[in-house]
């Protein structure tokens, strides 16, 4: 195998570990993102049903004391 050859293959197998790292890096953005989304849906759904629970719970109070 003559050195040129050789040196073309080195090259190409660098350029195919880097798009491979960057495809990597890329999934690992969407699910961490994806992660992050569904992490604060989560929490707001939550906040929303303790909000609507404590003000149900005054809502009776008021209305039964009448």
């Amino acid at each position: 195998m003559e050195q040129s050859e050789l040196e073309s293959k080195v090259q190409q197998l660098e350029t195919a570990l880097a798009v491979q790292e960057a495809n990597m890096a890329d999934a690992q953005a969407g699910m961490t993102s994806t992660f992050g989304a569904t992490h604060a849906g989560t929490w707001s759904v939550m906040v929303t049903g303790s909000v609507a629970l404590l003000v149900g719970i005054f809502l009776g109070m008021a209305i039964s004391k009448d």
